[in-house]
């Protein structure tokens, strides 16, 4: 198949080449830009911090006061951010399997009727309010926001040429985010009937969310929230 990743980078690279591998053809038009935000991040220590993607991982590690939290546990979401948060330097590291409200679950049953502190790193968009979750049940936790998403004003000039041509077959989408901006790019570029015509492969149902509702009718969900489900709804090429 002839696929489009529209992730940031450096994820959408490796989404590209783990797609290759399986034998299509990709194009990346990353439509988000990840920047790193000075978070104020108070007062320590903290008994734990909370890192729900790899990008908050990357915007960590460049933060100036990243040598006191190495130290600290950290509780991420997926194999991908826990992987990133080790190569940012942190030893001690918990994931859940699945999205943010796995993360939930696997906080309560670790902190719930207990004083700690909790220090959240988070996007400046975000779709759910994870500390807000915890308080109902006790459990406090700091919210900072450590990066911030910018989407792309345009499709990089090859890419928009594909679309225009039905040279897309599928499209890839992780977030809603980068789903709305794949959208409005399309209606900037006056595409959208061409763009929305592909198979339109969505991490979640939040993600699929705005695609259905600009009229796409080919849109698959992973049956998990993550990378490796993504990549066994498209399938191998034959």
């Amino acid at each position: 198949m002839r696929l489009l990743v529209t992730r940031p980078e450096p994820d959408a690279h490796r989404t590209a080449a783990a797609l290759r591998q399986r034998g299509h053809h990709v194009s990346i038009a990353p439509l988000l830009r990840i920047e790193g935000v000075a978070a104020d991040l108070g007062s320590g220590p903290w008994d734990a911090l909370v890192i729900t993607s790899a990008n908050s991982c990357r915007a960590v590690a460049s933060h100036p006061r990243i040598a006191e939290l190495v130290h600290r546990p950290v509780f991420t979401v997926g194999a991908y951010s826990a992987e990133a948060a080790r190569a940012a330097g942190f030893a001690d590291v918990t994931t859940s399997d699945g999205d943010v409200d796995d993360l939930a679950k696997l906080l309560m049953a670790k902190f719930k009727a207990r004083d700690r502190r909790l220090l959240y790193f988070a996007g400046e968009d975000r779709t759910a309010d994870l500390a807000a979750g915890l308080a109902a049940h006790g459990i406090h936790m700091k919210t900072v926001v450590i990066y911030r998403a910018v989407k792309a004003s345009e499709f990089p000039k090859p890419v928009r040429k594909a679309i225009a041509a039905g040279e897309i077959d599928g499209t890839l989408h992780f977030s809603s985010r980068t789903a709305e901006a794949y959208l409005s790019s399309s209606v900037g570029a006056a595409l959208l009937d061409r763009a929305l015509a592909p198979f339109h492969y969505c991490l979640s149902a939040q993600v699929a969310r705005p695609l259905l509702q600009a009229g796409a009718t080919t849109v698959r969900i992973a049956e998990r929230p993550n990378e490796g489900s993504l990549l066994e709804l498209v399938g191998t090429a034959h």
